[in-house]
């Protein structure tokens, strides 16, 4: 992450993150985000294993080979994503609860085409989410 407070991604992460949700609206998408030197750079597409509209779940297999990939290809884990195909796109209380990885930051992204803020950034620490700012490099 660049500072307190902010996360950085590219272009073309932050239009991969969208287009995934935007496939399947009516599914949570699910991924892991990837990178260097505090840059977002790479998505990492994960099956959601609940196929659920209201929560995510990526496989143990699954996570164990995207980070297996991020740790051949050199990449650093900076992030997880996965959408809300409806309402507000803020850390739910689930959202909040299986936060398990306390340094990355957390997207959570609208398919809906007239979302305000389509793509959101969050820390979960200690059972507490507060939004970053999210930087687009």
């Amino acid at each position: 992450m660049a500072g307190e407070g902010t996360v950085r991604i590219t272009r073309a992460a932050l239009g991969a993150m969208l287009a995934y949700a935007r496939r399947e609206p009516a599914l949570e998408c699910c991924g892991l985000l990837a990178g260097r030197d505090g840059v977002i750079s790479v998505v990492l597409e994960a099956r959601n294993a609940l196929a659920s509209a209201s929560a995510y779940e990526i496989a143990p297999g699954e996570l164990f080979a995207l980070f297996r990939r991020m740790r051949a290809e050199g990449l650093a884990h900076l992030g997880i994503y996965h959408s809300h195909p409806r309402g507000d796109n803020v850390s739910s209380p689930r959202d909040i609860e299986q936060a398990w990885y306390p340094d990355a930051a957390y997207f959570i992204v609208s398919p809906l085409k007239d979302a305000v803020a389509p793509v959101r950034a969050f820390t979960i620490r200690d059972g507490v989410s507060k939004e970053l700012q999210v930087e687009v490099v």
